[in-house]
């Protein structure tokens, strides 16, 4: 009875993995609609996502101290993941992202960032020194494939050498942030991971507004979210609560739960979500390409995703067939009998 229930709690913990991962990645994208309809009302990128860190922190705040309640050596001893996560995962790749709006299309700009799970492919391959598998290089082209598709990089785009460094520098930023979540470690819990990384890249965005090296421009006119026109707290409250608060906490789960190679392929879907948030919220119908193009991101997180279960499992049947090898080394194995005491059966 213990091994089928292991295995069935074991494919019920990958399927929560992946759930959790695309909650995440739904949520994730639905800061786009928020956000746009705070700009139109004259609020400027600074100032939103300084906003949105800063509520999003002090939310977590409180969750975090009862987590943290009696183990407070936890903040001590993981200070310096918590502030890579908040300096380069999440106040890096918001800041390096809006520096490639400013000089490219948002469509490129964020294609360039995305690349983040092509660039973990990569690193992985170097670091390993083993080429990636066939279904995982397929799954990567086909997720670009579509995030192509879905961004309809159509007609004249601008193009701009110090644009594209800074979005490469967001992907970059990305790759880190999932690494650093992914990273097994029991004594940081997501929780408190997600507020105190929130809280440092809140820092981060106020002191870059402050230096002047990001405009900030607040507005308290009306947003316009689908057919309602609402106060402008409520824009914000969705981008502070289910952006940021409910996406990085999950997003942190997912990363642990799946790797930082497959959670990253699965964050592809957040560009899906988008679109369909924008065309439920802003009106912004898709079009055919942009479906066909999820259709090929959703096909090549799967095709990922396949190819690390059958790594998985092969290297599970690996393990146990050394396992057994060893067993068998030793079935046979007697006990040597000591010299000088050696018996004679007697005769009949």
């Amino acid at each position: 009875m213990s091994a089928p229930t292991t295995k069935a709690d074991a494919k019920g913990f990958l399927a929560s993995g992946l759930g959790i991962a695309l909650f995440s990645s739904a949520v994730f994208g639905t800061s786009g609609s928020f956000a746009k309809s705070m700009l139109e009302t004259g609020w400027s990128p600074g100032a939103a996502v300084a906003v949105r860190l800063t509520g999003a922190a002090i939310i977590l705040a409180i969750p975090a101290v009862v987590v943290l309640r009696g183990r407070w050596h936890q903040l001590k001893d993981n200070w310096l993941t918590i502030l890579l996560f908040g300096l380069i995962g999440v106040a890096g790749c918001q800041l390096f992202y809006f520096n490639a709006v400013a000089r490219l299309s948002v469509g490129v700009a964020l294609l360039l960032e995305y690349l983040a799970p092509v660039m973990i492919v990569l690193w992985l391959w170097i670091a390993s020194r083993r080429r990636p598998r066939a279904l995982t290089s397929a799954g990567a082209l086909l997720s670009l494939g579509g995030l192509v598709l879905v961004l309809d990089l159509t007609g004249a785009v601008k193009v701009d050498f110090v644009g594209v460094l800074w979005g490469m520098a967001a992907a970059v930023c990305l790759v880190i942030y999932f690494f650093i979540t992914a990273k097994e470690n029991d004594t940081l819990p997501p929780l408190v991971l997600a507020s105190g990384g929130l809280m440092v890249g809140a820092l981060v965005m106020w002191l870059v507004g402050i230096l002047g090296l990001l405009p900030m421009t607040f507005s308290t006119a009306d947003t316009t979210l689908g057919p309602w026109t609402t106060p402008w707290w409520v824009s914000a409250v969705g981008l502070i609560v289910l952006a940021t608060v409910l996406a990085y906490v999950s997003g942190i789960m997912a990363a642990r739960s799946l790797g930082s190679k497959v959670a990253s392929f699965v964050s592809l879907t957040e560009v899906l979500f988008a679109v369909v948030w924008a065309w439920l919220l802003l009106g912004e119908l898709p079009g055919p390409i942009q479906l066909l193009g999820g259709l090929l991101i959703v096909g090549g997180v799967v095709l990922v995703r396949v190819d690390e279960l059958r790594g998985d499992r092969r290297a599970a049947r690996q393990d146990a067939e050394l396992a057994a090898a060893r067993v068998l080394d030793h079935a046979n194995d007697v006990e040597p009998v000591p010299s000088g005491h050696v018996t004679k059966e007697p005769r009949n």
